[in-house]
């Protein structure tokens, strides 16, 4: 079932504009949700704001933000002061440049939303834009406001449709060379490399919803299905003996786990993709 768009406006490149819809391509739906509650009288429990010294409830009209210039001491900032710093990506998303999309970090990479033109009669401007990114291997830049807050957003070409991903800012990136520097650059051992391709080759498959499966969420609805009906009595069970965890070590033979890892699956050869 098609969920309700989030957010509707206009893609616009240059003088060729379509009205679109957005939609989040991710949901939380299946995830359990639970509420806090009293645990001596089972009743739910509400958070609400409350002043610092007074402790009374602050009402929402009175709640402003506020920017920490020094300890306890703060600048207020009203709304229409936030607002009026926003440019005007309320309602089009206009692609100003594109990059090639293996230029793109993937660190910057956000939010997913389903990119869909929202009339018959848009369909074909929609089309040539995206046919037209996925032919030159690029993605489009541009910026919206969102959820009131304005991002910088990548447009990318996806089967029949458009991906539209909210971006990190620069500022919210780490830099991976502060991380990477201290990986010594060292000759990498042709024999081990070729067994690790091998590795690599067996345990190829095709990409599944599967591998990204949630077991803890699982086990939650077990336990949930569990207390939600009356347990039946029955003997208590013996206590399996734990097995006796192998002694830690500090040394890794690399060599030695990588023969163990081939000699394990002798006859494994690269697994088909699926329609070959």
């Amino acid at each position: 079932m098609a969920v309700r768009p989030y957010w509707k406006g206009f893609l616009k490149l240059s003088l060729v504009t379509c009205p679109i819809t957005l939609t989040p391509a991710t949901t939380e739906g299946e995830k359990v949700k639970f509420h806090t509650l009293n645990r001596k009288t089972g009743d739910r429990i509400y958070t609400r704001y409350v002043d610092a010294e007074t402790g009374n409830t602050v009402d929402k009209d009175d709640q402003v933000k506020g920017y920490e210039r020094a300890e306890n001491e703060y600048l207020v900032l009203e709304d229409e002061e936030l607002e009026s710093v926003h440019l005007e990506s309320v309602k089009t998303i206009d692609i100003g440049e594109f990059a090639p999309l293996d230029t793109v970090e993937w660190t910057y990479f956000d939010t997913p939303y389903f990119v869909v033109p929202d009339a018959e009669i848009s369909e074909e401007a929609f089309i040539i834009i995206r046919q037209a990114m996925a032919n030159k291997g690029v993605v489009g830049l541009s910026r919206l406001t969102i959820s009131g807050r304005e991002r910088p957003v990548l447009l990318q070409p996806w089967e029949d449709g458009i991906i539209l991903w909210t971006l990190r800012y620069g500022n919210e990136v780490r830099d991976e060379d502060e991380y990477w520097e201290e990986i010594d650059d060292q000759p990498v051992d042709k024999k081990m490399m070729s067994m690790v391709e091998k590795l690599i080759a067996d345990r190829t498959v095709d990409w599944s919803d599967k591998m990204a499966r949630d077991p803890v969420q699982d086990n939650i609805k077990e336990i949930i299905k569990a207390k939600d009906k009356p347990k039946p009595k029955r003997k208590k069970a013996a206590k399996d003996e734990e097995d006796e965890a192998p002694a830690a070590s500090n040394v890794i033979d690399l060599m030695a786990a990588l023969k163990k890892s081939l000699e394990s699956n002798p006859d494994a050869t690269p697994k088909k993709k699926r329609g070959s």
